[in-house]
């Protein structure tokens, strides 16, 4: 299984940080046998992010895109459009279920925004920003996603 990880975050591309959501999903996923072929941080583009999910599901080189960040109400919170203009089946349970999760620590999660879907074999999923709640997230759905993306590359 091959995955990518991406934190949208314009301010820390330009400063070429790195993302600790990215770092701790990467460690997760590699811990139960994924290869991450990609991870890093992207500006918040929707333009961008739709090219990169593009390519790398288009090109099968990856079979779960992960981002971080962008999922919110702001006018540069891009992550859900770019995974829903690029899609072609959405998941819409997958950040339903998130939500329904993180309400319990905060009522701000009734403004996130994040979505999931397939773009050819390639599940696509939007985490939050924080480090602490995409690995809690990712946790939580991780059965279902390891079932899913086996599923796809059948």
């Amino acid at each position: 299984m091959r995955a990518a990880i991406f934190t949208l975050d314009t301010g820390a591309y330009k400063a070429k940080a790195e993302s600790a959501a990215a770092t701790a999903l990467k460690r997760m996923l590699e811990h139960i046998g994924f290869e991450v072929r990609a991870a890093g941080v992207l500006p918040e583009e929707k333009d961008v992010l739709s090219s990169v999910i593009k390519q790398l599901s288009d090109n099968r080189s990856v079979d779960l895109i992960l981002t971080t960040g962008s999922v919110g109400y702001r006018s540069r919170d891009c992550a859900p459009d770019a995974l829903m203009e690029t899609a072609d089946r959405l998941l819409p349970g997958i950040p339903e279920a998130l939500r329904a999760y993180n309400i319990r620590y905060s009522k701000k999660v009734i403004l996130d925004r994040s979505a999931a879907g397939i773009r050819n074999r390639t599940l696509i999923i939007n985490l939050p920003e924080s480090a602490k709640t995409a690995k809690e997230d990712m946790e939580y759905i991780l059965p279902e996603v390891v079932e899913v993306v086996e599923s796809l590359s059948l």
